[in-house]
């Protein structure tokens, strides 16, 4: 078998329910109601590409070259569908969340890497930042807290001025990372 890195482990993790339903959806053909209901949802909040890759799926296109267009993000998502189509053995647990110990040093490493010139990190935090805005809530102000980090801003008290509890956990251990990263 073989071995996703941590990164996708958690993308799948995170997005378990919707890779189970879209592969059951698509599987079973009278539930095609239900496969459109679940991708204007994901094309509401910004997955376009993927909802286009996932159609594609559907149809019975699955060839590999319809994942070169996404974000990587997407493509660890639409990669899951397919290898859940071929095998549902290898679907993940619908149950199961991300772990959120790991968004905060994943966080850094980029914040990180964009601080010092990196335009790839810099593209990814921004598409980041803006699915978190369309979260809503808490997420929303998460991600404006992003560029002050990515900016230098080391202030926590400043960082995390609106943010409830669980935003300031995320921002706090991401500025505990970003510390030992800044060390190095």
């Amino acid at each position: 078998m073989v071995s996703i890195p941590d990164r996708d482990q958690q993308i799948i993790r995170t997005h378990a329910a919707f890779i189970c339903q879209a592969v059951e959806c698509i599987q079973n053909p009278t539930a095609r109601q239900r496969l459109d209901n679940l991708l204007r949802v994901a094309e509401d909040n910004g997955w376009t590409a993927l909802v286009a890759a996932v159609r594609r799926f559907a149809t019975g296109r699955r060839e590999l070259d319809a994942l070169s267009a996404l974000d990587e993000e997407d493509r660890v998502i639409a990669q899951a569908i397919l290898q859940g189509l071929q095998d549902p053995r290898t679907l993940p647990d619908p149950t199961t969340k991300g772990d959120p110990t790991l968004a905060a040093p994943g966080l850094a490493q980029m914040i990180h890497a964009a601080a010092t010139g990196d335009v790839q990190a810099l593209t990814l935090l921004s598409q980041m930042a803006e699915q978190m805005s369309k979260v809503g809530g808490d997420m929303r102000r998460v991600a404006a807290v992003i560029r002050p980090l990515v900016n230098g801003e080391r202030d926590p008290d400043s960082l995390c001025e609106h943010l409830d509890t669980r935003g300031r956990q995320l921002v706090l251990q991401i500025l505990e990372a970003l510390g030992r990263l800044d060390r190095h």
